[in-house]
């Protein structure tokens, strides 16, 4: 956390009852899918779910130990959070806190049911509904916890997105599960894991990067265009059109992709005329302005 996060008190609007709702709607939806799916196929998901799953199942079998998979993942959760308190938003960091508190309380409460015996549509549609609960709270700047705290950590510290690096560690989970359980439960978990980390890539964007090439015959006002939208600089490049030779503007930004929507249609807002093409761009290095999560 820079000494400007630090210095700024945290408060708190209207939107953040939006917010709220949003993430305890995702954490109702998480331990529906967690009990429904994960818990009725005996499967193993990633980050501190699997963990708690993992060590829950031990104590069980190996020690007759009932420890609930909720104490465990409450447990987890609380600790990173501790961790990371001086590092990220506290908002971001209070907001993960009722999502995990939440998940804790309610896969307690919500009953263990199997809805289908078919181990491979328990793994597919257990992953989707993983995916989008996790993705949907942390589009809503939250977090799911555990693992989640530590991809953004270092998404933001290394300005590109490291959920792939989180699904690698993942893989020591599922060969400790395959290890002590079995391997089918096991593999079938990758599919799982694997469905929900696709749709987590796809929904989550803040640390997914745009460049976008913009020729116009208004560079200042499509600077002051994109100022207003978007904390990103812009480099301007005097050109001319080879069939036209009238004097042009080429104008070079980046932008996180979560927002290029509105930057393209304040750009087009403002000149119609303007050509633009936009590609993905996998990492920056270099000073470009994230803005911090509260």
């Amino acid at each position: 956390m820079t000494a400007e996060m630090k210095s700024q008190k945290t408060t708190y609007t209207a939107h953040d009852l939006v917010v709220l709702i949003h993430v305890l709607l995702a954490a109702t939806l998480y331990s529906f899918g967690m009990n429904f799916f994960v818990k009725s196929g005996n499967l193993f998901p990633g980050g501190y779910g699997g963990i708690s799953r993992l060590l829950s199942e031990v104590c069980l079998q190996f020690f007759h130990l009932n420890i609930s998979f909720s104490i465990i993942y409450f447990g987890l959760n609380i600790i990173t959070v501790l961790l990371l308190w001086r590092h990220i938003g506290h908002k971001f960091l209070i907001f993960s806190i009722i999502f995990f508190t939440a998940t804790s309380i309610l896969t307690a409460v919500i009953p263990v049911k199997t809805i289908t015996d078919d181990i491979l549509l328990i793994s597919v549609f257990g992953g989707v509904i993983s995916g989008i609960a996790t993705g949907f709270v942390l589009r809503n700047n939250a977090s799911s916890g555990g693992t989640d705290f530590i991809a953004i950590w270092m998404s933001s510290k290394y300005n590109k997105p490291t959920w792939n690096y989180i699904l690698a560690g993942n893989a020591v989970i599922l060969v400790l599960a395959g290890l002590l359980f079995g391997w089918d439960k096991a593999l079938y978990s990758i599919i799982y894991q694997y469905v929900s980390m696709q749709i987590v890539n796809v929904m989550h964007q803040r640390y997914r990067f745009s460049r976008l090439d913009i020729i116009t015959s208004k560079p200042d006002d499509v600077c002051t265009a994109v100022f207003s939208t978007s904390n990103h600089g812009i480099t301007k490049v005097r050109c001319e059109g080879a069939f036209t030779h009238q004097e042009r503007w080429l104008l070079l930004a980046t932008v996180n992709t979560y927002e290029l929507q509105d930057v393209v249609n304040s750009i087009r807002s403002t000149d119609p005329d303007a050509f633009i093409t936009v590609s993905s761009i996998g990492r920056i290095i270099g000073n470009y302005h994230q803005t911090p999560l509260e």
